[in-house]
């Protein structure tokens, strides 16, 4: 089979298309057939450094989340073959990994896929929405309290802002001027501008500083100078964590293998609630294109692989 995999340390053209032997499901295991591969910003960690040095093993495969249907099962599982699911495929470094035409996983990192959507849409679900749905979880806020959320128009922002609603948060989404109409739609109670001084637009609507923020955009200070005192800070990043200060709490997140919540976020998807987006879609074979334009950056929705 085909997989995008790295051998080196670099830029996206590090990134290759290697043909490498069929994985076979052990027990408990299922292979995915995939449909479709989401590039997130992870990927570009794996090719550029920031999990370590590659030189110990052959290849790293690429690819945390997919869309597809279950080709093989191993001992133990119930699943039928050809049963449509998505998958959160967490574990770093391994040879091959969602970004392939096959994939070998887990049970807790499958959910079954939203029924009647594009796989190429699925696929876009796992990471982001699992990331935006634990961050909410650090967030313990009530109906009617306050939330900033920064780089509300990316992948990660845009479920936040939609699983904020349901709980009943008033939300302000900070983005680029285009995305206000988009923000709002998906339940922003306020809009501001990235080309605002952050702290300073917050508190023209909530004069005393939002109860939380949600930092999506990994600002660090400037965001967190929003929240009143003793409020919560939550980052996506662990790398650009702010010092406490005001009696604010700070805290980082991310996301681990939770096949319920999977579930969960993808029958959300089913009836409308959460709004996938595809940016661009390339085929496998031109992973070192897509990986380049995901480092170019600027679009709204994810990049994704079609074997």
């Amino acid at each position: 089979m085909r997989a995008a995999v790295v051998r080196k340390i670099g830029g996206p053209e590090a990134v290759e298309v290697l043909e490498v032997p069929l994985p076979e499901p052990g027990p408990f295991e299922i292979r995915v057939k995939v449909a479709a591969a989401a590039l997130n910003p992870a990927d570009a960690a794996v090719w550029g450094g920031f999990f370590g040095p590659l030189d110990e093993v052959e290849c790293t495969g690429l690819g945390l989340d997919a869309a597809g249907t279950i080709d093989a099962v191993g001992t133990g599982v119930l699943l039928k073959v050809g049963t449509p699911v998505i998958v959160f495929h967490s574990p770093v470094q391994r040879p091959t990994k969602a970004q392939a035409e096959y994939l070998v996983t887990d049970l807790n990192s499958i959910a079954p896929a939203p029924e009647g959507m594009d796989l190429t849409l699925a696929a876009t679900i796992p990471l982001n929405a699992m990331t935006a749905s634990m961050a909410l979880d650090h967030l313990p806020l009530r109906p009617r309290d306050t939330l900033l959320i920064t780089g509300a128009a990316g992948a990660v922002g845009g479920y936040a802002v939609e699983l904020a609603r349901m709980r009943g948060v008033r939300i302000v989404a900070q983005g680029r001027p285009e995305d206000e109409e988009f923000l709002r739609e998906r339940g922003a109670t306020w809009f501001v501008s990235r080309d605002e001084q952050l702290s300073d637009a917050v508190r023209r609507f909530v004069p005393e500083g939002v109860d939380g923020v949600l930092d999506a955009a990994a600002l660090g200070a400037p965001a967190l100078a929003a929240v009143r005192d003793g409020g919560i800070f939550v980052s996506v990043r662990v790398d650009v964590l702010p010092t406490p200060e005001r009696g604010v709490v700070v805290r980082h997140t991310s996301a681990g293998p939770e096949p319920t919540r999977l579930a969960y976020l993808s029958a959300l998807a089913e009836v409308g609630v959460l709004t996938p987006r595809v940016a661009q879609t390339y085929p496998l074979s031109q992973a070192p294109e897509a990986h380049a334009q995901l480092a170019r950056g600027g679009r709204r929705g994810r990049i994704v692989l079609v074997p």
